[in-house]
């Protein structure tokens, strides 16, 4: 299991930047609408920009109630439909279905009870 801490940012280059510098090392990812850090420990951290969270997850980012969520937990599994299911079944609101990405991963999305995102994937390519 390996899980991705995703941050909601403003400015993708400059926040990139910033964390390249805090953790004293260049992202493992860099493409336009994505960094990410390894971490260690099979956690990542990714920045992704605000208006790329907005296309790919819809209105829930940025009218998400009370405050928009400003992070997104993607967590990637061996079964993402089983654990995406169980998050509904125990009581997450359905984002986005178990869908083929265009990067690689088949990924659904739901809410948590209190409102955060949280994605289940699985690489089906590469």
């Amino acid at each position: 299991m390996k899980a991705h801490f995703i941050l909601f940012v403003s400015d993708q280059k400059s926040s990139s930047s910033f964390y390249s510098h805090v953790l004293a090392s260049e992202p493992s990812l860099n493409v336009p609408g994505m960094t990410e850090f390894e971490l260690g420990g099979g956690a990542a951290l990714g920045l992704m920009p605000a208006t790329g969270a907005a296309n790919l997850l819809g209105s829930v980012v940025t009218s998400g109630g009370p405050s928009p969520p400003r992070t997104e937990t993607y967590i990637v599994v061996d079964d993402s439909g089983a654990f995406h299911g169980r998050a509904v079944a125990a009581g997450g609101r359905e984002i986005s279905p178990l869908s083929e990405r265009d990067w690689g991963h088949s990924a659904a999305y739901c809410l948590d009870p209190d409102g955060h995102i949280i994605a289940f994937a699985e690489v089906t390519n590469g």
